[in-house]
């Protein structure tokens, strides 16, 4: 059955990344990034993604063990992408990835704090940095504003 949905899902990758290729420019007219190139960098990331997953699974599937904890996996990746989008209408997208992350990796990767501590700031400083001062494209708002 995950198979059947990466394949979807792959499916509508690459339908993604041929529309990326196939209808925005890589450049534009003055030698600056197009907008073309975040479609097509995405939509090669997620081939790339899903395929290693997919290779992932078909490896899992002869393994005995291990559905009870996909399960419960699973619905924990569920009610954290929940919570997220309640995050991110709240607090923006800065401080929501902020939180989401924290959250994610405490629960997710145990044992590790320091790393979880420091993926969950530099991540979301690195997306800020990257899109609302270098390439000038607003983070999601929030509803309530921050001082930050």
């Amino acid at each position: 059955m995950r198979i059947a949905f990466l394949a979807v899902l792959l499916a509508g990758a690459v339908y993604y990344t041929y529309v990326a290729f196939a209808d925005f420019d890589f450049l534009t007219r003055t030698g600056r990034l197009g907008p073309g190139f975040f479609p097509r960098v995405i939509g090669v990331s997620a081939i790339v993604l899903i395929l290693w997953t997919m290779a992932d699974q078909m490896r899992a599937t002869r393994e005995p063990g291990g559905g009870a904890r996909a399960w419960r996996d699973a619905v924990t990746l569920i009610g954290l992408a929940v919570g997220y989008a309640v995050l991110l209408r709240l607090f923006g997208g800065f401080v929501a990835t902020i939180l989401y992350l924290g959250i994610a990796l405490t629960i997710l990767n145990p044992g590790n704090p320091l790393k979880n501590a420091m993926l969950a700031i530099l991540v979301p400083g690195g997306v800020y940095l990257l899109f609302d001062r270098i390439l000038n494209a607003n983070m999601p708002p929030a509803l309530f504003n921050l001082p930050i």
